[in-house]
C-alpha cells in the first residue's frame, strides 16, 4: 500500500509506464520525517512556496520569504515560520483554519536543488516560539507526514542580488511599504498600522 500515491496517480503512471520508476522513488526518497540533512537544506532557505486550500478545496498558491533560518525545524516532525506583515487578506494562513492540509516547495536556484514538504499546519501565537520571530503576527507551525526531492532538470539558474528590505531585523527600522501610503488604502489600515504613526515621517499620518 503506497503511502504517496493514491488511483489517480496510478492511473497516469500505468498510461506512462512511469509506475516502477515512481515506486522506486517512494522506496529511496520517501520519508515521513525530517532528517538532518533535510533539515540543513530547510533552514539555509530565504524562500518557499506554500499551497493551502480552503473547506471547498479551492486551491492558493502564495510565496513567503524571509532571512535564512526564519523556517525552523523544531524536530524531525515539526517545522515552523513566521507570519510577517502582508496585505490583510491572509488568504493562506485563513485556510488553514479550515483545512490545515498544506504543501511546503523549497527551490534552490543558485545550486538547482528543489524539495517537497506536506503536512497539517496550525497558527500558534508568536511569542510561543524561542527564540521569538521579530514582528511576527503570529506563528505557523506544520506538523510534517510527506518529506521528498524532486526531479531539478527545469529549474533555472538563479543567483542573489539582494534580499528584501521588508524582513524585519534587528536594530533596523521595518520600512513601510509604498501601496500603504496610496489613496485607495491609507484610510483603510489597522488601528495600529506603523503607516499610521505621526512621529515617523515618512509615514501617512492622516485619518
Amino acid at each position: 500500500m503506497s503511502k504517496l500515491y493514491g488511483e489517480s496517480h496510478r492511473k497516469l503512471q500505468r498510461e506512462f509506464d512511469t509506475e516502477r520508476l515512481a515506486n522506486r522513488i517512494e522506496e529511496r526518497l520517501f520519508h515521513e520525517h525530517i532528517t538532518p540533512d533535510d533539515q540543513a537544506f530547510i533552514e539555509r532557505m530565504d524562500m518557499f512556496f506554500l499551497a493551502t486550500a480552503d473547506s471547498e478545496g479551492r486551491p492558493n498558491c502564495s510565496y513567503k520569504g524571509g532571512d535564512p533560518g526564519f523556517i525552523r525545524v523544531l524536530d524531525p516532525k515539526t517545522l515552523a515560520f513566521p507570519n510577517y506583515d502582508g496585505n490583510g487578506m491572509y488568504l493562506s494562513t485563513g485556510n488553514t483554519l479550515e483545512n490545515p492540509a498544506v504543501g511546503l516547495l523549497f527551490i534552490d536556484f543558485e545550486n538547482r536543488k528543489r524539495f517537497r514538504l506536506n503536512g497539517t499546519a496550525s497558527i500558534v501565537p508568536a511569542g510561543s516560539i524561542e527564540p521569538a520571530y521579530l514582528e511576527a503576527q503570529f506563528v505557523v507551525k506544520v506538523h510534517v507526514t510527506q518529506v521528498f526531492p524532486n526531479c531539478p532538470r527545469y529549474i533555472h539558474k538563479m543567483q542573489m542580488v539582494e534580499r528584501s528590505n521588508f524582513v524585519p531585523r534587528t536594530d533596523v527600522t521595518t520600512p513601510v511599504p509604498a501601496w500603504k501610503r496610496m489613496e485607495w488604502s491609507c484610510d483603510a489600515l489597522p488601528k495600529n498600522d506603523p503607516a499610521r504613526l505621526p512621529d515617523d515621517p515618512g509615514n501617512w499620518t492622516g485619518g
